[in-house]
């Protein structure tokens, strides 16, 4: 069962007020770790929250929409293949998610962050923006940014103290472009404490075996030091 929160989701991130669906009910919240979920390009809140079955039940899992309406859904930010791509624009929409997890985290034992493809490349921009905030990360079929020297990134506190990342893919994934992956594989190895699977089959998507490979990652990380 899954509860929703509903804002105003508009197209500029800085004044973006989510839309959020949570696996529980506020009221059984209190003291839980929290798992935030983000979708993927032209996709919204509603798209992940079938993972939620298969994680495990002692998390609160939050799903947020991003703010860009794009087609039959919405973007996190501009494709970097678009003209109004930039750095900047990246910032600007975890900024705003950045300011609502400093709403809720107080009310949480723990935050984890999992992103989808563009949902991925949120979730490391998070961790790069705060690294000593998360119990771990997850990554499936995405990437990260190149960080352009933007002070938003802070990398080399990351790489001081790396933090548990799960990253999930298929090399026959057409869809992220090699130089990205290239960019995220040595952004990770040097950054975080990766767990890299590889999967077969999967292409651009999420399997029932990579689901239970994240659900033993959230055990063992996050579960496992309570």
């Amino acid at each position: 069962m899954t509860e929703s929160a509903r804002g105003t989701s508009t197209s500029s991130a800085g004044a973006w007020d989510p839309v959020v669906l949570w696996s529980k009910p506020e009221s059984e919240r209190e003291g839980t770790p929290l798992l935030v979920l983000f979708h993927g390009y032209m996709a919204n809140e509603e798209d992940l929250m079938g993972l939620t079955d298969h994680l495990p039940a002692e998390f609160t899992v939050a799903s947020l929409r991003a703010p860009q309406a794009v087609g039959p859904g919405f973007s996190w930010f501009p494709l970097s293949r678009e003209a109004d791509y930039s750095v900047e624009r990246v910032v600007e929409s975890v900024a705003a998610v950045s300011r609502w997890l400093n709403e809720v985290r107080g009310r949480h034992s723990s935050v984890s962050i999992l992103g989808f493809s563009q949902g991925m490349a949120v979730a490391t921009s998070l961790l790069r923006h705060r690294p000593a905030d998360f119990a771990c990360v997850v990554g499936l079929s995405g990437f990260a940014v190149p960080s352009e020297g933007h002070e938003f990134f802070r990398d080399d506190e990351a790489a001081a103290a790396p933090v548990e990342f799960f990253w999930g893919r298929d090399q026959e994934d057409q869809v992220i472009l090699p130089e990205m992956i290239e960019f995220t594989h040595a952004w990770l190895v040097k950054h975080t404490k990766l767990t890299k699977i590889l999967y077969s089959n999967m292409f651009h998507s999420i399997n029932l075996r990579e689901l239970a490979h994240v659900r033993e990652f959230l055990t063992m990380t996050v579960l496992g030091r309570r």
